[in-house]
């Protein structure tokens, strides 16, 4: 399972309570990652794109961000990012 990159709605998103979750922010860097658990997050503010074996995601503010568990990457934050984010 790869990187899900999707459209939510003001009404999806608060269904979800994803504007009470926590907030990250990062500025423009490269760095390697690894997950071990499964995050969900909306990008509040950025550009970014992140290189995995099945190749690069990009996404951007206004999109909501699906990373399953056990994944590695690498993350190349091309304009400062800032998100709602949840584990789990």
């Amino acid at each position: 399972m790869g990187i899900e990159v999707k459209k939510l709605s003001k009404e999806e998103l608060n269904k979800i309570g994803a504007f009470n979750w926590p907030v990250w922010e990062k500025e423009v860097c490269e760095f390697d990652w690894y997950y071990d658990d499964k995050e969900s997050c909306y990008i509040i503010e950025g550009d970014v794109e992140v290189k995995t074996e099945e190749g690069i995601t990009s996404f951007k503010a206004g999109d909501f961000v699906v990373f399953p568990k056990d994944l590695s990457c690498k993350w190349k934050i091309k304009k400062a990012v800032k998100k709602h984010y949840k584990f789990g």
